[in-house]
Order: C-alpha cells, then sequence, then structure tokens
C-alpha cells in the first residue's frame, strides 16, 4: 500500500477543545493536499471549513464525547452539522445505556441519527476502553442493525484508544456493509498499516503526516 492510498483512509483529525480557525485551516488545506478521506473537526468549525474549501470533505462529531446527551439533541446536532456541509457524521452512544444493557435504546438512537444522515456517512463511537467483551459483541449488533456505516474504537479523550485486539473483535462481529475505524491513541506509520491490514477501513489520527514523516526520516536511501 503507498502512501497516496494510505491517506485515502485516514481522518485527518483534530478535536482538542482548545483549537483554533488558524489551526483548523491548516488541517483542511493538508486534508486536500494529501488526498485524505475527511478532515475531523469540531461542529462549531464545519460550515466555514465547508464554505473555504468546498471541495474538502469535512466530518464531525455528535454526542461528544461523553455520548450521554438525549436522542433528540444529538439528532439536533447531526441536523446542522449536515446543514453546515458535513458529509460525516460521528457520534457517541449513550455508555450507561451500555453498561444496563439497554441495548435495543442504542440502536434505537443509532437508527434514528442514521435516518437524518441519510446517504451521508454514520460512524457509532463506541469508546471499547469502558467495555467488557461482551458489551463490544452487542454493540457490533446494535451498529449493524441500526444501519450505521462504521464502528468507531474511541473518541481519544477516554482511558484508552485503538488496540489491535478490539480491531479483529468488531471485525469479526460487525455485520455485512458495517466497516471498522481505529482511532484513539494511533501515532506510529507502523500501527497505521497493521490496522489497514487487520481489516480497518478507516482511521482516525492527528498525526498520520508527522508519523510517516518520521518514518521517512528513520530510512536510509528510501521508505516512504
Amino acid at each position: 500500500m503507498d502512501l497516496k492510498d494510505v491517506f485515502a483512509h485516514v481522518d485527518h483529525t483534530l478535536l482538542r477543545p482548545v483549537a483554533t480557525w488558524e489551526e483548523i485551516r491548516k488541517i483542511c488545506e493538508e486534508g486536500l493536499r494529501y488526498g485524505m478521506a475527511s478532515v475531523c473537526i469540531p461542529p462549531c468549525f464545519v460550515k466555514r471549513a465547508k464554505e473555504s474549501y468546498p471541495g474538502l470533505n469535512v466530518c464531525t462529531v455528535i454526542g461528544f464525547p461523553l455520548g450521554y446527551s438525549t436522542k433528540e439533541c444529538k439528532v439536533f446536532e447531526a441536523r446542522q452539522a449536515l446543514d453546515d456541509g458535513a458529509g460525516e457524521i460521528d457520534m457517541v452512544v449513550n455508555l450507561g445505556d451500555v453498561k444496563a444493557g439497554n441495548f435495543d435504546r442504542v440502536t434505537e438512537e443509532i437508527r434514528a441519527l442514521k435516518e437524518e444522515a441519510g446517504d451521508r456517512v454514520l460512524k457509532v463511537i463506541i469508546e471499547t476502553c469502558y467495555l467488557t467483551e461482551e458489551e463490544k459483541i452487542a454493540l457490533c449488533r446494535c451498529v449493524t442493525e441500526g444501519g450505521a456505516d462504521f464502528i468507531k474504537t474511541s473518541t481519544g479523550f477516554g482511558t484508552g484508544g485503538a488496540n489491535m485486539e478490539d480491531i479483529l473483535l468488531l471485525k469479526a462481529h460487525i455485520g455485512p456493509g458495517v466497516r471498522v475505524k481505529a482511532s484513539g491513541g494511533i501515532r506510529s506509520a507502523k500501527d497505521i498499516l497493521a490496522y489497514l491490514e487487520a481489516g480497518a477501513d478507516r482511521i482516525g489520527a492527528s498525526g498520520a503526516i508527522k508519523a510517516f514523516e518520521n518514518e521517512k526520516n528513520a530510512e536510509e536511501g528510501g521508505g516512504y
């Protein structure tokens, strides 16, 4: 897989609470220059980013990062983001419902967000660091039955991020048509390539460009 193909699977991400427009503008320009799958940015920047870079695929987050806002609030957030020009939505599930075993409510919420998104991409963040294996498998069913396009490991704001064990588990239990996004703590070119080779279709990372630049600098007379 060459670097162009790798970056076509990366959501170039900046979700720090203190992010400024100048920083967002920089990753938007990088997203276009390197052919990233999308740039994933806070909702408040979506409209300006899309107006400034019409050809850019803009992703944003809903119910982020804790997931415990109401279904109605998440639907409203998603509607505004889509109206502002977002092409992809990454929503956080209600982890309280997960822990209570209320998986029908989780599925219902996902379905409501997918109905709002329509033909635009919906990714469901399940925050694997807080879950048992049984809960992860149950959420694979929720995401599949709710009609989402991706199941995503992490917000990057929890106690842990992506790991290979979770990628393989999710890949084994999602339904047809659902893809896996690995995100959270992914900082090396080696990890990005390993997750893609293991079956993740999308990578969420803020440092993918730097990771491959470091890889190139570390190799003598070759590499990326």
